[in-house]
Parts: structure tokens; sequence; C-alpha cells
């Protein structure tokens, strides 16, 4: 049985030619960036390359880029390093939990914490940002495009309002990166974060953006590593295949068309809504199936060949319903019959014709098995 994998919001897989770049360092070129040995060096040079490719797709310096292990990590960079007891930090309900739980954890250390409610569509507006803010504002933290539903947030104008109140402005775009244009100047954040294996290149592997002159207290100590911000031995296949996918996954991203080709023929299925109707990233649709148990509709699906779902990858084995939809005012039940289908750059209209063939029939079962 073929598969059709519908779940590129959890991960991606690795582009061949990613794997191809990455080869040579695990085998012929596997030096340590930091010895000064020839094998060492060219660990260097690879790392250089790397961080000037990242860089041209975020539009910015080579040295504003800091490797990490992934998007967990520079979301919690992000805040750890820029955050002290007695300043304010204001972020969104509908945030993944890398940065909602690094915020509850520095409130716990004497942080300020707001969290700001979106709106029935999963916006957050520039105006409950702006009544949000406080003479101790350090830092504003909202994501670019949503895990769950793609729902793109306005950080452009999110960051003016965090420029003139004095704060700092930190997007966590681990889902639009590769999927949707992004210039850091043109969106005005301080510091962004992003994951490789979101973008086809492995996991283990992330970066923070800094821009230039911003303090930040590193989380790890023990070398002098990415300019001292993140010390470690680099992890250097890691980084090239990050710098490589950076070169090509803008190139090889055309979901949109194949994403709303499969929301069209789901939605002439009765008693289906598509939740979130503002902006969103192309690749992604989240889908409310009425009187569907979401998860028993993930397992069903699975058992035919097809990867989807009910939520956040982070959250799998949690009986709870997403709280990005509870926090766009969905009831429980709705939450719970709520599918997420996120594509790749791999994908085909075959796959997606069949997909939704199969979720279509798949959902008139369940059902009819549930009266």
């Amino acid at each position: 049985m073929s598969r059709i994998y519908l779940d590129a919001n959890a991960t991606t897989p690795v582009l061949p030619e990613v794997v191809e770049a990455m080869r040579p360092f695990w085998f012929e070129t596997f030096g340590n960036a930091s010895s000064i040995h020839q094998s060492g060096q060219h660990a260097r040079s690879a790392i250089d390359d790397a961080r000037q490719h990242l860089a041209a797709l975020l539009g910015c310096r080579a040295t504003e880029i800091i490797f990490t292990s992934g998007g967990t990590e520079s979301d919690n960079l992000a805040l750890f390093g820029t955050l002290r007891a007695g300043d304010h930090c204001i972020t969104t309900a509908i945030e993944h939990h890398a940065v909602l739980h690094a915020a509850e954890e520095l409130a716990k250390r004497g942080i300020d914490l707001t969290i700001v409610p979106p709106t029935p569509d999963g916006l957050i507006t520039p105006e409950s940002i702006q009544a949000a803010l406080k003479p101790n504002t350090k830092l504003i933290s909202v994501m670019l495009g949503n895990n769950e539903t793609g729902i793109l947030q306005p950080i452009a104008a999110i960051a003016e309002i965090a420029h003139a109140a004095g704060a700092l402005l930190h997007t966590d775009a681990v889902q639009a990166v590769g999927k949707i244009p992004i210039d850091v100047k043109a969106l005005g954040c301080d510091l962004l974060s992003l994951s490789g294996h979101k973008m086809h290149a492995p996991q283990g592997i992330g970066a923070l953006y800094v821009r230039k002159g911003i303090p930040l207290q590193p989380l790890h100590y023990g070398g002098a590593h990415e300019r001292e911000r993140r010390a470690g031995t680099e992890n250097v296949p890691g980084i090239v295949a990050l710098g490589k996918a950076a070169q090509l996954v803008q190139l090889k991203n055309d979901t949109a068309t194949l994403r709303d080709r499969l929301e069209d023929a789901l939605l002439k299925i009765p008693g289906t809504q598509v939740n979130g109707t503002a902006e969103r990233l192309p690749n992604t649709t989240n889908l409310r199936f009425d009187g569907i148990d979401a998860d028993a509709l993930v397992i069903a699906l699975d058992l035919q060949g097809i990867a989807t779902s009910a939520g956040s990858a982070c959250q799998s084995g949690s009986t709870e319903p997403s709280h990005v939809l509870l926090a766009m005012r969905l009831t429980h039940d709705e939450a719970k019959a709520s599918l997420r289908l996120s594509l790749n750059c791999l994908n085909t209209a075959a796959e997606i014709d069949q997909a939704a063939t199969i979720i279509t029939s798949t959902v008139a079962r369940l059902r009819a098995t549930a009266l």
C-alpha cells in the first residue's frame, strides 16, 4: 500500500539533494569546526556557507544567525535570553508550547506575563497587543504562521507597536520559513525562530535570527561557539543540510494549489467547515467534521495509508483538544472534531485526489457507525 503523507507541519521528508550535501560531512570531511587542521577548516567553511544561504533566505546578515538544535531551543533562547525578573512579556494563547511553556516557566521566575487571546478567526490583532502593553514590557512574542490552522499573523504591524513602546519583537516562524517569502527587515522582527525539519532538512537542527546589537544571554555554557551565544560543538552535517534546504525549499514549494484542491473537495462533505478563514500558510488547512472524533479519524486514515493529524505533533497522546482551537472559541466537541492537513512540496495532484476520496468515504463510515 502506497502511503500519502499529509502531516508536513509535524515534520517533512529530507530532500535527496539535502542528504547528498550532508553525506561528505559524515565520512570524508568529518572534522570539528573548531580545529585548525585542514579537516576542521573544511567543516568551518561549510558552516559559513550554510549561514550565508540561510541569511539570504531571511534577508539578514550571516552574523545574525545562531544555529541551534531546532525550533524549541530557538524559542527558548529568544525568551530566556532577553527577559529578566521584573520584565513584562506579552505572548498569545495560540503559540506553540515551546513559547507558551517557556513563558510560563519565566513567570515562575519573576517575569510579568500577559497572554493575549485571538479572534474567532485565529488572528492576533495589533489592537490587542497595544492594549496589553505596560511600562516594563520588554518582549512581545507572536508566531508568524500557526502550526495548527496556518493563520498568518500581522507581524509587521505588531513590530511597530513593540518598537514604539521600546520592546523587542520575537516571532516563531518555524512553520512559515520555506513556505512563504520572509524578509526580517520587512517584518520588523528582532528575533525569529526556525526549524530544519519543517523545511526538508533533518530533525535536530534549527536557527535563531537575532538582530545585530541585541544582547542575548546564552542558555548553554562551555565554549565560544556561535559568537559565544550558543556553546557546543556544531552539528556540521545538520547545518550543511539546513543551508542546502534554504537554497532549495522556496524553489520547490508550490502547495497552495494542491491545498485548495483538497480543501474544496472535502468541503463538499456535509457538516464540514474550515477553522479560521483569515490568510493562511499555503500548505495548511484545518477542517471540522461535525459528529466525528478526529483521533478516530486519524487512526482510520492511517490504516488506509494516509498520515494526518488532529493537532500539534508535540501534543500527541493527549486526550485534550487543541489549545489553539479552544482559544479561537470552538467548543470542546468542535475542537475534538477537527483534522489538520498539511502538505509538502513532494505531494502530487494524484495523491490529493486519492486522499480526498478516502477521507470522504471514511468520514461517512465513521458517522454511520456512530448512529
